[in-house]
């Protein structure tokens, strides 16, 4: 088959991540496969020779995911939205796929929704109409307003073949972020979780007893290093703490908080090898997010989950409560977060009792394989 993967990130990485462990699934599957990008680059991720098409890129202002900018951090032109429409529309012509995934829409990037609709209506005018599949994570973010779901339907109506959902249905389904209707679970597809085959532990031991704190691949969790670094001032054991910052301008900011670290403290960009340090830390303290959790599940490291919640989110933190009845997770809330308490929960988690690494349920990729090359024979026998 040919597979075309449609992804933007705006924040965070862990959209394009996600989407590319699913198309690396479909090439080891023998399947030709190219993401669409909209997102930033991220230069801490590997497409591990899947191809890539770049769009011109955007990202949200902060958590203001209602003002888009460039990479130049202006506000997207209307001269910008048609270049990324006419790529869009250029590309799924020239590829004519027989799996069409677009990632989180409709379900969210509803900003993004001219651009989606026009890809879906070239799709559907192809010679061979393509398999439509919506990719989406265990949690959303549930709709503000009830217009939001009926949109979500209407176009799952109109385009989608099926709704991938990346889950456990007993575990977390849809249902637990949003409200499913009649239609609407008709078309749920339940894969598993989407994560790439689990690390092994680093050749040199890199991460070894250290308090490893991160906030994923975008430029958000200044807050939660900046208390890890009072933290560490005033870890009255003097362990080793790193922080692994992400975002565009990481190189910098790294540099810019050494100058004044303690001497305990690692400061540098995201690493590539993190999920390998993983196995070897006191701690991990991170947000939330789809990726980041199941990197801790897969490693057993010990872990303190700090929820992202700016505007409103709740999807990180209703994650993070489920994970928390676990051994060896425990959950800070930013409105309590303070160099104190993450003291607490940094010396707390690892002496909780051991929780082994879980070596399944994480086979999401080769299941979102599985379903769309069935579904998509269905089709060419109908």
């Amino acid at each position: 088959m040919k597979v075309c993967i449609v992804v933007t990130h705006l924040l965070g990485t862990g959209h394009l991540a996600r989407a590319l462990t699913l198309a690396r699934a479909y090439c080891d599957a023998g399947h030709e496969t190219v993401v669409i990008s909209g997102g930033m680059a991220a230069p801490q991720l590997s497409n591990d020779g899947v191809e890539m098409v770049q769009l011109p890129p955007l990202r949200s202002d902060g958590v203001n995911f209602a003002r888009l900018l460039d990479d130049d951090g202006n506000e997207a032109d209307a001269a910008l939205f048609d270049a990324r429409t006419r790529m869009l529309i250029d590309t799924v012509q020239s590829q004519q796929p027989d799996v069409l995934i677009t990632e989180l829409f409709p379900f969210g990037r509803r900003i993004l929704r001219a651009e989606f609709t026009a890809l879906l209506n070239a799709a559907k005018t192809l010679p061979r109409r393509p398999l439509i599949c919506a990719s989406v994570r265990d949690i959303l973010a549930p709709p503000s307003k009830p217009a939001k779901a009926a949109l979500a339907d209407d176009l799952i109506a109109q385009f989608y073949d099926a709704v991938l959902v990346h889950s456990d249905a007993e575990v977390a389904p849809l249902s637990l972020s949003w409200p499913v209707s009649d239609a609407l679970a008709g078309k749920l597809r339940y894969t598993g979780y989407v994560a790439p085959p689990a690390a092994t532990p680093h050749p040199d031991g890199l991460g070894t007893n250290e308090i490893i704190v991160s906030a994923g691949g975008g430029d958000v969790g200044q807050h939660v290093f900046d208390t890890a670094l009072a933290a560490a001032n005033q870890d009255p054991e003097k362990r080793q703490w790193r922080l692994l910052l992400g975002g565009q301008d990481a190189a910098r900011r790294s540099d810019d908080l050494m100058r004044d670290a303690p001497a305990n403290v690692i400061i540098e960009p995201a690493r590539p090898e993190f999920r390998q340090m993983l196995y070897h830390a006191a701690a991990s303290v991170s947000l939330c997010g789809y990726n980041t959790a199941l990197d801790i599940l897969q490693s057993g490291a010990p872990a303190v989950f700090i929820p992202f919640d700016a505007g409103g989110e709740v999807e990180q933190g209703l994650r993070a409560d489920a994970l928390a009845q676990m051994d060896g997770i425990a959950v800070l809330r930013n409105a309590n977060l303070d160099a104190a308490t993450l003291l607490d929960a940094v010396t707390a988690v690892p002496n909780a009792p051991k929780r082994p690494p879980r070596d399944h349920g994480f086979d999401g990729a080769a299941q979102t394989v599985r379903i769309t090359q069935e579904m998509r024979e269905g089709q060419r026998c109908e």
